[in-house]
């Protein structure tokens, strides 16, 4: 350290985007914190911390996500590094965000609960401090044009869907209605979706089939120069 003594210091920070979707609800939700110092004391935050010095960015971002969810083994990536030099009142304070994914039946409800965490859908979500509000803009943009181009979709879904609910959870992401057969066309032609022997007929008395994405057909493909294409818009 000696060798930049003469420059100065400032703290490094990490904010986690943390998309889950609501299946029963058809909605795409985001989970806040109420802040529990100051600057902004008792408002809506995204989840976040300070780097350690031992500790890269990605190491930090998924020690957070696992101390508020109690997992760590989801699709997590970074967004953009905010530096703005008035972005946090309390310091010069430069935060790199990232955004995850994961089912909201996955995560540890009491962990939740004890960290004060709360599920907001993201076309309801409360005011939320500093910059945090370009952050989710920007992390859902990201979210938008990387489903079209990669099936990190299924992250957000149990492991057994109907394309009824494949497709919904696309909408919640998308924020626009999609044309159900063109929808349909395009994912089964991709032959990465494995029907099952099995029906869901909670919704109606015929039933739809379950499916399940098959990971290991789509890696082979890919591998192969297969390109994932699921841009209804």
């Amino acid at each position: 350290m000696k060798n930049y003594s003469k420059y100065p210091k400032y703290l490094v920070a990490v904010d986690c985007i943390i998309f889950g979707y609501d299946i029963q609800k058809k909605i795409l939700k985001l989970l806040l914190v109420k802040r529990s110092f100051e600057p902004a004391k008792g408002s809506w935050s995204l989840a976040g911390g300070f780097v350690k010095e031992k500790e890269s960015l990605d190491e930090a971002a998924s020690r957070i996500l696992r101390k508020l969810t109690g997992i760590s083994n989801v699709y997590m990536t970074q967004s953009l590094t905010y530096g703005d030099t008035d972005r946090d009142p309390g310091a010069r304070v430069i935060s790199t965000a990232y955004y995850a994914l994961t089912g909201i039946s996955a995560i540890d409800y009491e962990l939740v609960k004890d960290n004060g965490a709360h599920w907001r859908s993201v076309d309801d979500l409360p005011k939320l401090i500093f910059d945090h509000p370009r952050m989710v803009k920007k992390a859902l943009a990201d979210l938008q044009n990387l489903v079209k181009v990669k099936p990190v979709g299924f992250e957000l879904l149990p492991e057994k869907f109907t394309l009824v609910q494949l497709q919904e959870l696309y909408e919640a992401i998308y924020q626009k209605r999609i044309d159900k057969r063109n929808f349909r066309k395009k994912i089964l032609s991709m032959g990465i979706l494995e029907k099952l022997e099995e029906k869901e007929k909670e919704t109606s008395k015929k039933g739809a089939w379950y499916y399940m994405f098959n990971e290991e057909r789509y890696l082979k493909l890919d591998r192969n120069g297969f390109s994932f294409n699921l841009d209804v818009s």
